[in-house]
C-alpha cells in the first residue's frame, strides 16, 4: 500500500483538489469495470473542516472511497492494513502544532490534531508539498518541510499548483528556483488553474469527469501526468 499525504500549513493551496483528483485519477486508471468490485483508492482527509468530503458527496458514483478521519485517532492507527486498498491519499488541514499534546481529553483540540496529523505522517510514504507560484506561499512551505517533515524523515516531493499560464513564466521559474534553491525534490508535473477546478466541488465533478472538450482534457492531463510520475518515481 502506499500513503501519500498532501501537506502544506498553509491554506488554500489546494491540498482537497490534489488529494480527491490524484484519488479520482488513481481508481480510473485502476478500477476493473466490474460493478461489483471494490475500488482500491481512498481518500482521507483528516482536516476537521471535511472539504474532500463535503466535495466527494456532491459527486454521483463517486469511482473511490472516501472516509473522514480527524477524529478516529484509533482508526487511523491501521490504515496501512486496510483490507482491499492500495492506494492512500490524505488530505490534511492548514497550521497544527506538532508539539501540541494530545491528552487534554478534547477529542477536537489542538493537541488532538496534532496527533492525528502525526499518526498519518508516521505512516506516510511520501508527503505531496503543493506549492502556488507567489512568493507568499515561500514561507509556509518553508515552514512545513523544514519543521514538519524534514524532522520526521518523511520523504517529500513539492507540487507547484494553480499556475496560469496566461499570467506567463516569470512567477513559476520563481518558484521552481526557489524549491531548487532550497534543494527539495520538485515534481516535473505542474498542476495549472483552470476555473473547471474551482467550480468542480460545487458541480459535484472529479477531474475524470469533467465534460469532454480541450480544456477538460488539458486540466485531467496534470492530474494524470502526476499520478503517473508518483508510480514511476516509486514514491
Amino acid at each position: 500500500m502506499a500513503v501519500h499525504v498532501v501537506l502544506n500549513q498553509k491554506g488554500g493551496v489546494g491540498k482537497s483538489t490534489i488529494a480527491v483528483n490524484l484519488a479520482a485519477v488513481t481508481a480510473d486508471v485502476l478500477n476493473t469495470g466490474d460493478p461489483e468490485a471494490s475500488s482500491p483508492v481512498l481518500a482521507l482527509s483528516v482536516d476537521p473542516q471535511g472539504s474532500a468530503v463535503w466535495w466527494a458527496s456532491r459527486v454521483n458514483d463517486l469511482p473511490f472511497h472516501i472516509a473522514q478521519g480527524h477524529d478516529d485517532l484509533a482508526g487511523l492507527k491501521k490504515l496501512k492494513n486496510l483490507p482491499g486498498i492500495k492506494h492512500v491519499y490524505v488530505d490534511t488541514p492548514g497550521w497544527i502544532d506538532l508539539s501540541a499534546d494530545g491528552d487534554s481529553g478534547d477529542p477536537l483540540g489542538e493537541g488532538a490534531a496534532a496527533d492525528v496529523l502525526r499518526t498519518v505522517l508516521d505512516m506516510a510514504d511520501l508527503a505531496i508539498v503543493p506549492i502556488e507560484p507567489e512568493p507568499l506561499s515561500f514561507d509556509p512551505t518553508a515552514r512545513t518541510i523544514n519543521t514538519v517533515l524534514k524532522p520526521r524523515g518523511v520523504p517529500y516531493l513539492v507540487v507547484v499548483n494553480n499556475w496560469d499560464p496566461r499570467d506567463g513564466v516569470h512567477d513559476l521559474n520563481e518558484t521552481k528556483g526557489f524549491v531548487k534553491a532550497n534543494g527539495w525534490p520538485l515534481a516535473n508535473s505542474v498542476i495549472r488553474h483552470y476555473k473547471l477546478h474551482t467550480r468542480a466541488s460545487a458541480d459535484g465533478l472529479v477531474v475524470t469527469e469533467y465534460p469532454a472538450n480541450r480544456v477538460a482534457l488539458q486540466a485531467r492531463e496534470d492530474f494524470y501526468k502526476l499520478a503517473l510520475e508518483l508510480n514511476i518515481g516509486g514514491r
